[in-house]
């Protein structure tokens, strides 16, 4: 017998027991005996309340298994609307309609009356590699997307993915870029997360960070092939206090002129679900292997 069955079956026989008088109620006299007339009413209504207590012993697995699968099959239908609106990409050239916007909000919102993890600020659930799926109207993420996109084309410059990884209380949230479709480039921010609350976080801006770009040779336009050796040997060229911070990458410090506050509406091996202030969320999938996957069953830890 499965340990579900088993603690259905104990709590049938808790809910029996509890209706089963104890010996000490046997008639001992004739006295007692012409009580138990009167007395039928009441154990009429003791058998209803017994039975109904039987039965909910008895209906309370099936009822938790079936709200996990609503919970499974909600998950499910996010992910199919995310596909259905044109993905990351679509998202952030704009490209989604605003019927495709509501439909997925909808799926968000039936997604979040099933979060799973009551506490999830602290769970070990919260901590690995994230995909951005969705960014809600004005996101800053979405926000500083639309200002790639509004100031170059898209054969100039594409923002191909972001993804934050999240580990002992920092969070590192990286931007890849892609420029003249040959060369790749990546935008680094770097914050601190603070526990407010059971759903609630503080994110504090610490560093922001631009990688040097690797030029893919083989995707380079011939016409622009001359160009581009130029600029190589005019960076070589540089004096080295230049040209070393720029080959390993622009770092600015941030701390202190940024910061917000969100709240983490859902959280399960798979998916993550933030809103900030305003209410406008942004939906993460996770990337990585969950820690339930490496022996830690618990949502809580």
């Amino acid at each position: 017998m499965s340990m579900t069955a088993s603690a259905s079956s104990h709590g049938c026989i808790s809910a029996i027991a509890m209706c089963i008088p104890c010996s000490s109620s046997k008639f001992s006299s004739q006295s007692s005996l012409t009580l138990a007339v009167p007395q039928r009413a009441s154990t009429r209504r003791s058998f209803r309340v017994c039975r109904a207590m039987v039965q909910q012993a008895v209906q309370g697995a099936p009822a938790a298994y079936a709200k996990e699968m609503e919970r499974l099959s909600a998950k499910e239908s996010l992910l199919l609307a995310f596909k259905d609106a044109g993905g990351f990409e679509a998202l952030v050239a704009g490209k989604t309609t605003e019927w495709q916007k509501i439909d997925v909000n909808e799926r968000i919102t039936g997604l979040e009356r099933l979060n799973p993890t009551p506490r999830p600020t602290t769970s070990p659930f919260l901590e690995g590699r994230w995909n951005f799926e969705w960014f809600g109207s004005g996101s800053p993420g979405l926000f500083a997307a639309r200002i790639i996109f509004e100031n170059f084309p898209s054969s100039l410059a594409n923002l191909s993915k972001m993804d934050v990884v999240i580990k002992d209380g920092n969070a590192k949230i990286t931007a890849n870029l892609t420029l003249l479709n040959s060369i790749d480039s990546k935008i680094i921010l770097s914050t601190k997360l603070s526990v407010e609350g059971p759903l609630r976080m503080k994110e504090e801006y610490v560093e922001g960070g631009f990688v040097s770009p690797t030029i893919i040779e083989e995707r380079v336009p011939e016409q622009l092939k001359g160009a581009l050796g130029q600029a190589a040997n005019a960076f070589q060229q540089l004096p080295a206090p230049i040209r070393d911070p720029v080959a390993t990458g622009l770092k600015v410090p941030l701390s202190g002129s940024f910061q917000r506050l969100f709240m983490i509406s859902y959280l399960d091996e798979e998916i993550l679900i933030i809103r900030n202030t305003a209410g406008i969320p942004e939906v993460l999938t996770r990337l990585d292997a969950a820690p339930s996957s490496l022996g830690d069953s618990s949502p809580e830890g």
